[in-house]
């Protein structure tokens, strides 16, 4: 994934060091042409010849030192660089950019750069909140320079709270995340996820199988290519997306009134959801109790609101997506569904294929455009199938002008 791209890592002066050292091999494995730049102080607590052997190239430490080449080392480091990534940052080196001070060869590198500058602070908590460390991230954010938070945890110092570099996995998964194109900027998506609940009594609820994880998945993936993007998810245990507006819901209605809440000035609907068709005609306010052995427990169904149908035949302009779980004639039940509720083009799937189930990584879709067209996926990632999805929103909100 970031095969043929340079990116430099500065490494200061933290016992989060070594986590940089998991990044780096990280980046190597996908393909990245790393170069590392140390301070002094960095040395410290990891070797330079550690980082040289995971990234295959010389580790820069001393600005006067008898260069290697003919080009001057932070001019050139600065004029290759793809990304550079400071990891661990501390509140050194943050304090240094955000005041122009360049006395060391990372300074000076980060000073030269035009790339994009990517810090990921680790310092104690008390360090990472006081005022100082504060203005100067909020001074450098404004200037464009990016931060990946800090996670929340035990630090080295033993006190807990903010201050934890970031995990070296999602390190990387920001970098990847950094090349792909913004081409989604400026819409605004509203993804629904996950099944919905309707009670039955205090105790008891009906639901379904599904899990969130496509509804979550697409919606991540929007936000990382520029879109503004509404998650309506409903019950489910996953960490949500960065960077989204997240409406929990749990019945039906309720997804359907917070659909109602964003529709009017959203670009793309996309439901990904698993909503219920039918709620209990009566909740009890008392859990049901069971009488005897052989009392049988009778309840009447009512239809709860259809709402890729009915924001499908109101969307004018809008683009409307739809998804169809089936366990039988798919492509019949799929056009069906299409043509009802109106829908630009809806993903449809067999959940009784291995691999393609509810609460699974992957998926084997097969997409059915409005004019009929029919086109099988075979199986891969969730994380493929919405890159596709998006891809395929792209094409139409493009041709729509």
């Amino acid at each position: 994934m970031l095969k043929n791209k340079n990116i430099i890592v500065g490494v200061t002066g933290g016992i989060a060091a070594y986590k940089a050292v998991d990044v780096v091999s990280r980046l190597k494995k996908q393909g990245a042409n790393v170069e590392v730049i140390m301070t002094e102080n960095a040395t410290k607590f990891v070797t330079p010849l550690t980082f040289q052997t995971l990234a295959l190239n010389p580790v820069y430490v001393d600005m006067f030192k008898e260069p290697r080449n003919y080009d001057v080392e932070h001019i050139s480091l600065a004029e290759k660089a793809d990304l550079f990534l400071i990891a661990p940052a501390t509140a050194n080196v943050i304090g240094k950019v955000a005041n122009g001070i360049a006395d060391d060869l990372l300074t000076t590198t980060i000073m030269a750069t035009k790339s994009k500058v990517i810090f990921a602070p680790a310092m104690n908590t008390n360090m990472y909140l006081n005022p100082i460390v504060q203005e100067n991230i909020d001074k450098l954010k404004k200037l464009g320079y990016e931060f990946i938070e800090p996670g929340v945890g035990i630090l080295a110092c033993q006190t807990y709270g903010p201050g934890r570099m970031a995990e070296p996995v999602d390190i990387v998964e920001y970098i990847i995340n950094s090349f792909k194109e913004k081409d989604l900027k400026g819409k605004k998506i509203i993804v629904t996820a996950g099944p919905t609940i309707e009670p039955l009594d205090p105790v008891r609820y009906i639901t379904n199988h599904s899990s969130g994880k496509m509804g979550y998945t697409i919606a991540n993936l929007a936000s990382i290519r520029g879109a503004e993007v509404v998650l309506i998810s409903g019950p489910t245990y996953l960490e949500p997306p960065k960077n989204v507006k997240l409406v929990k819901v749990n019945t039906t209605k309720e997804m359907f009134d917070a659909v109602k809440e964003e529709f009017d000035t959203c670009h793309v609907l996309i439901k990904a959801a698993a909503p219920l068709d039918f709620r209990p005609e009566k909740v009890f306010d008392e859990k049901i109790k069971k009488k005897d052995e052989d009392e049988e427990l009778n309840i009447k169904y009512i239809r709860n609101p259809d709402i890729a149908k009915y924001f499908g035949n109101r969307k004018k302009d809008k683009i409307v997506v739809g998804f169809a779980a089936e366990t039988n004639n798919l492509v019949q039940h799929a056009k069906e569904k299409l043509k009802k509720k109106n829908l630009d083009f809806i993903v449809a799937n067999n959940i009784k294929d291995p691999g393609a189930g509810f609460k699974t990584d992957t998926n084997i879709v097969t997409i059915i455009d409005k004019d009929g067209t029919v086109t099988d996926h075979p199986i891969m990632s969730k994380e493929k199938v919405a890159e596709i999805i998006l891809d395929k929103v792209k094409i139409l909100m493009d041709n729509k002008g």
